[in-house]
């Protein structure tokens, strides 16, 4: 273990404060605020930290306030309780679900407003079921207390502005990510040092476990700080994963980052005045496809209000993509303020080999995690990318004579902007992939349970020439047998032949289900070269071959248990897939509802005196345990599964 304070050992200086409570959930974005809602429907004492001032993540402070939405799970409103229940309130607050008359989404809106809708909610569920909701924000976890297999307590640092420095939000997250990571004051900020501990009832100081972590970070900070198994970037080329890009895995070549901005359309051209760096980002961006060379379709993209939009209801396959004086919208584009370090010089989240070299799994020396310096570049990128949109006139893969001048449009900043930011960036940058755990092994998967990208996608792996010509005989051959679904004891006793085999027509079926997601397995690949935005870089060869359609698949129980550690469960990005699959398990609904399974979880384990393993540990026996979890979830509006699952259902041609 790394990173771990001794037994009895303290920050630097003695804590300010010391707060108690049954679940810890550290990270503030969905993931984390469904944990919170559930655990405080369910009577519990929550403590909710985030490094920002925003609750939400996805839809606030990283400003991707456009719900990703498969169409028929949309349409079926086959979601958690507490998704449904944002989306309604979205409606309820602007009146109609779509504000933005976006065309990316069926819901896009104010990231300020996704905050605040949060709070509300946390607010109300807090009264509804009596907890006591603990909600900390501009705080990060420094150090923890590991013993036995457990976490005994967490340190975690607070910052506000020191006194005559500027108010939060006024510099870029590459300033001051190291300082508020730092337990001394500092010329920003002013830091609070607080103790996490258990809040144990009285009469059951007893329990196995005594109070729960969670981890719900953006990029899973206590994965590494704990020094847990699992995964980084790229997963080696196997028969779980065919589409893989590389031999070998490849922990620097992780999913691209963005910062979002908000612009907006004026009646009169702007000064548009170029970035002192714009000339070392120009040669990178593109409107990227000649069907996409549109500004109009680009900025309508994700707008977050129209001044005029179209009545709901409209038939959006005949969206004119017209934009009035004084829309608003959100920018997030692959070949415009995407960031995507692929190399050990630049990849953004370290791996566990630059953690030990730099100090940071030291007692005391956890900063973040982050590579400062590829934040910074992200930042710039980002504001390179607005001036190109508005002056620039070069594509870098559509060639000259494409991109023209929009000057009639002006960058929103400041405190009272949609991103609520004096630099008028995100305040933090919408990540699309993180670390990832290696769940617990056991007899079908010896080297620790992962969902792989053929537990969930739509490729026809057999009538694909490319997995035939490109994969090892042995592999293919295993990969085929793989997705024989019901008929995989006949096609292993030889009496049915590979040649002859109908390939399994949907995702793969967990025992422990405790959840739901739908979403396209989608890439923002990583560079092939370093640095990313290089004249003449590619995309990293090969990465996109994974990317498609998905079936609706699952969240197993055994996805969100880390190894090593009793009383941590995991929620959001960082839960146990492959690269491939986690680039489907990343969107705003299944965050929620990886939220909710571990609320749950939580809830069920604290009240039956069991570790969260108990409950998954003799599947093919049964657990009575886990069954009542599943049973729970079902009767609150917490689906486990898609209408129809079963092995004997092979029809999923309308769940698109």
């Amino acid at each position: 273990m790394a990173a771990l304070l001794p037994q009895g050992a303290i920050a630097t200086r003695p804590p300010d404060a010391t707060i108690a409570c049954e679940i810890l959930v550290v990270g503030g974005g969905l993931a984390g605020v469904a944990t919170a809602y559930e655990g405080l429907l369910a009577g519990r004492t929550v403590c909710l930290t985030e490094l920002t001032d925003w609750m939400g993540g996805q839809i606030s402070s990283q400003g991707t306030s456009a719900l990703d939405e498969r169409t028929t799970q949309r349409l079926e409103q086959f979601y958690s309780r507490g998704y449904l229940e944002l989306r309604d309130r979205i409606r309820r607050h602007y009146g109609r679900i779509n504000p933005g008359d976006c065309w990316v989404s069926e819901s896009c809106f104010y990231p300020f407003d996704g905050h605040d809708l949060l709070v509300d909610m946390l607010e109300d569920a807090e009264q509804e079921g009596r907890g006591t909701l603990h909600w900390f924000p501009n705080t990060v976890i420094k150090d923890l207390d590991i013993r036995d297999r457990q976490i005994r307590s967490a340190i975690a640092i607070q910052h506000q502005p020191a006194p005559d420095a500027p108010p939060l939000n006024t510099f870029h997250l590459s300033n001051i990510l190291e300082d508020a990571y730092t337990y001394a004051d500092s010329e920003r900020f002013t830091k609070t040092i607080l103790q996490f501990e258990p809040l144990i009832p009285e009469g059951e100081s007893d329990r196995v476990a005594d109070w729960y972590v969670v981890e719900a970070t953006e990029t899973g900070e206590l994965i590494a700080l704990a020094d847990l198994p699992h995964q980084l970037g790229i997963d080696a080329l196997s028969y779980e994963e065919p589409s893989s890009s590389s031999p070998t895995d490849d922990p620097y070549c992780t999913q691209g980052f963005t910062y979002t901005f908000a612009m907006q359309s004026t009646e009169e051209p702007q000064v548009q005045e170029p970035p002192d760096f714009y000339p070392q980002y120009e040669p990178y961006y593109s409107y990227e496809l000649t069907r996409l060379a549109d500004f109009d379709l680009v900025f309508t993209y994700r707008r977050i209000l129209a001044q005029d939009p179209q009545p709901q209801g409209t038939d959006r396959s005949i969206y004119d993509y017209e934009v009035a004086v004084g829309d608003i919208s959100m920018q997030n584009w692959t070949w415009g303020n995407d960031y995507r370090p692929g190399t050990a010089e630049d990849n953004l989240i370290y791996t566990q080999d630059q953690l030990r070299s730099l100090g940071q799994l030291e007692p005391g020396g956890w900063l973040g995690g982050l590579r400062v310096e590829t934040l910074r570049r992200g930042e710039e990128i980002s504001l390179g990318y607005f001036h190109w949109l508005v002056d620039g006139v070069t594509d870098s893969q559509l060639g000259d004579g494409v991109k023209e001048r929009h000057p009639n449009h002006t960058f929103l900043s400041g405190l009272d902007s949609p991103m609520g930011t004096v630099h008028g960036l995100s305040k933090y940058p919408y990540m699309r992939e993180g670390r990832r755990i290696i769940g617990r092994p056991d007899g079908r998967y010896p080297d620790g349970f992962v969902i792989s990208e053929i537990d969930i996608s739509r490729i026809d792996y057999a009538a694909d020439p490319f997995y035939a010509e490109n994969l090892p005989d042995a592999m293919y051959r295993r990969l085929l047998t793989a997705l024989a679904g019901r008929n995989t004891l006949a096609v292993l006793t030889g009496d049915l032949s590979l040649e002859n085999l109908s390939r399994r027509s949907r995702s793969r079926i967990f025992p422990d289900s405790v959840g739901i997601g739908h979403y396209a397995i989608d890439f923002h690949p990583c560079m092939a070269l370093h640095p990313p935005e290089a004249p003449g870089n590619i995309e990293r060869p090969g990465e996109r071959q994974g990317a498609g359609q998905a079936y609706p698949f699952q969240i197993p129980l055994r996805a969100l248990i880390p190894q090593n550690l009793d009383n941590l469960l995991v929620a959001g990005k960082s839960i146990a897939t492959s690269h491939i699959a986690a680039a489907a398990y990343r969107v705003h609904s299944f965050e929620w509802s990886s939220g909710v399974a571990v609320g749950n979880t939580i809830d069920v384990v604290l009240d039956r005196n069991l570790l969260p393993y108990d409950l998954v540990d003799n599947l093919l026996a049964g657990e009575p345990d886990l069954e009542r979890l599943q049973q729970r979830l079902r009767e609150q509006g917490n689906p486990i599964a898609f209408p129809d699952t079963s092995i004997f259902n092979e029809d999923w041609d309308g769940w698109r």
